[in-house]
């Protein structure tokens, strides 16, 4: 049986190949936000530790000096937690958005796959229509031959 070549072939390969790289930006753009997160986790813990080491310090400390510096780091690790945060956010949102992107290319595609299914089933349909039609001719004239 013959196969009938699906007239859009060209643009469902496209589409598959479209998906395959929104696939691929989403995937660096997770990662991207996954190494931030853990920037965030790994600063917000060594902030903790840092105040944690300055409660049992503090009676140690023996002057203002010792203290401006402290105040000082733990005001800049503030601003880099600050952000880190707002990075995190940024690319919690680029990532979301390459996750609609991959979704809309996945569902393109997929319409396209089940358009070539249905015309694959539709062809099937038809030839196996034309071999019924081409059996019962068959028969009807093996009939009349045996009736002459």
């Amino acid at each position: 049986m013959a196969e009938k070549r699906f007239e859009l072939e060209q643009v469902l390969k496209y589409r598959v190949d479209l998906e395959r790289m929104r696939s691929r930006e989403f995937a660096v753009a997770k990662q991207d936000f996954e190494h931030a997160s853990d920037q965030l986790v790994l600063k917000e813990n060594q902030m903790a530790s840092l105040a944690s080491e300055f409660c049992q310090r503090h009676g140690e400390l023996e002057c203002i000096e010792e203290l401006r510096m402290y105040a000082n780091f733990f005001s800049r690790k503030r601003d880099e937690i600050k952000d880190q945060k707002e990075r995190v956010e940024v690319l919690g949102r680029a990532m979301d958005d390459r996750r609609e992107t991959l979704l809309n290319a996945t569902k393109d595609k997929k319409v396209l796959e089940s358009l070539k299914d249905r015309k694959t089933k539709e062809f099937k349909q038809a030839m196996n229509q034309k071999e019924q039609i081409f059996m019962d001719e068959i028969a009807i004239q093996k009939k009349g031959s045996r009736s002459r």
